[in-house]
């Protein structure tokens, strides 16, 4: 499907998706796709709450990109950080590092660095936006546009949930979007700093998170229940996307 069509259908998801679940927010991690729902907000002027989430760990070249969109899109990010108490005991009794021992650790201390912050940036929220595609691994093959988040109680929307590697960065380059300098380094999937490597030739685009750890245990928890599944509902039936071109 041409970049223009998935530009549209995207477009449409969005205000379809604010005009009918208000208020809208939207987290950004400041990877690839994000950058291109960030762009697309801003240029719809869309009232979206746009946040992102400072782990205590994150690449300085995450850093520096947010600061460099906040000057770009003259609009608040707002910036949310974990509870100094949660994390300080976390850290005290397991370590600084304690999510390489094992899986209940790491995704422990998501759920203080991530998943915590995150209930409290959706509080409130109708709709929660995100960057999420089907062809990034196997835990989002299934992803549809619009679905509801029951963990959170809200509407999910992944406008870009059909597109692939390539229209994402199409889309950057052809409207100069700014990405995380990691990107060129072999990073097409970008978190905290010590849970993150470049990929090899071959490998999926979130290969290089939790690398140390079965793919299909490699989610933080925002998009996942207590199960270890992606968390799911029904499609919503009144947005439909446009089915790609064969």
């Amino acid at each position: 499907m041409p970049l223009s069509n998935l530009i549209d259908d995207a477009t449409r998801l969005l205000r379809d998706g604010i005009a009918r679940h208000a208020p809208a927010a939207f987290a950004s991690s400041f990877g690839a796709e994000d950058m291109v729902l960030l762009d697309l907000i801003a240029r719809l002027e869309l009232d979206v709450d746009v946040f992102t989430l400072d782990t205590g760990r994150l690449h300085e070249e995450t850093r520096d990109l947010i600061a460099r969109s906040g000057e770009r899109y003259g609009r608040p990010i707002r910036i949310l950080a974990p509870q100094a108490a949660a994390l300080e005991e976390f850290t005290g009794r397991f370590g600084v590092n304690a999510f390489y021992r094992d899986i209940a650790l790491r995704r422990q201390c998501c759920a203080i660095r991530k998943t915590e912050p995150l209930a409290r940036a959706l509080a409130g929220k109708a709709l929660w936006i995100t960057g999420l595609r089907r062809e990034q691994s196997v835990t989002r093959a299934a992803v549809t546009p619009l679905e509801h988040d029951a963990a959170n109680g809200l509407m999910k929307l992944s406008p870009l949930a059909e597109w692939t590697h390539e229209d994402v960065w199409d889309y950057l380059r052809q409207f100069d979007v700014p990405v995380n300098a990691l990107h060129a380094r072999g990073f097409p999937s970008i978190g905290c700093a010590p849970c993150t490597r470049a990929v090899q030739p071959g490998e999926d685009p979130r290969a290089g998170r939790w690398w140390w750890e079965h793919p299909a245990t490699r989610e933080c928890g925002l998009h996942i229940a207590a199960d270890g599944r992606l968390v799911r509902g029904p499609a919503h039936p009144t947005i439909p996307i446009q089915q790609r071109s064969p």
